[in-house]
């Protein structure tokens, strides 16, 4: 299931649909184009709260998810904390794909 979520990504990304990056991400999020931030779980303590804050003030949706490296590498970058998506479509999937990871395991 994990590799469903990266591959959906790299779609993402193809399609132009991904930003990535703290700087980027930030703009994308006060611009109101950012419709999913996705934060890797290996990212400080200070950015998880940055866009935690940042996603709370503007009702977007966050999720906590993968590795920098790999988040990286599937949005076609080097490491990155932090990609957004800003289209409907792709970010109501890869919303359902990361929480339907956390109930298959046994989380909610």
């Amino acid at each position: 299931m994990v590799d469903r979520i990266y591959t959906f990504l790299s779609l993402a990304t193809k399609a132009g649909k991904v930003v990535s990056g703290e700087e980027t991400c930030g703009r994308s999020l006060k611009s109101g184009k950012a419709l999913l931030v996705i934060v890797s779980v290996d990212a400080s303590d200070n950015t998880k709260k940055k866009f935690s804050d940042m996603c709370k003030y503007r009702s977007t949706d966050i999720r906590y998810f993968g590795e920098k490296q790999l988040l990286g590498r599937y949005a076609g970058k080097d490491m990155r904390s932090v990609v957004a998506v800003t289209d409907r479509r792709f970010a109501g999937r890869l919303r359902e794909l990361i929480d339907s990871i956390g109930i298959e395991h046994g989380g909610v």
